[in-house]
């Protein structure tokens, strides 16, 4: 089941629009939140299908912002418009499934909210 959340996240002090979308896979913010971040040129264009429009990704960037206070770091593709949420508020950073994975984010669309009590303590690897 597909989960939407919008919330305001924090981006070197500055709140942003953001939605958090189960149904899409990866991560996406607007040149404007992009400005301030390190970006770098991917060697290969690639094509997304996004908001019923095919749009042409040439770039990516580390975005670090906070969620309700708890810092995320996830790298994310620069997409020239994410378009109007359904009242109208321009979004400007999309949250996709791998980063939500990634740092224990569960929307809980029936309320409007997040869950962020999986968010890691600490991180566990194993070879």
């Amino acid at each position: 089941m597909m989960g939407r959340v919008r919330a305001n996240i924090v981006i070197n002090g500055k709140e942003y629009w953001a939605l958090f979308d189960t149904g899409s896979r990866n991560t996406y913010v607007v040149p404007e939140v992009a400005k301030n971040l390190i970006t770098f040129d991917i060697p290969y264009e690639e094509k997304v299908s996004l908001g019923g429009k095919v749009h042409t990704i040439k770039k990516e960037c580390i975005l670090i912002c906070f969620i309700e206070g708890l810092p995320i770091r996830t790298r994310a593709r620069i997409i020239e418009r994410l378009g109007k949420d359904e009242e109208g508020k321009e979004i400007k950073v999309l949250i996709g499934a791998l980063t939500m994975q990634e740092w224990g984010i569960r929307p809980l669309p029936d309320e409007e909210k997040l869950d962020l009590s999986n968010y890691p303590k600490e991180f566990v690897e194993y070879l």
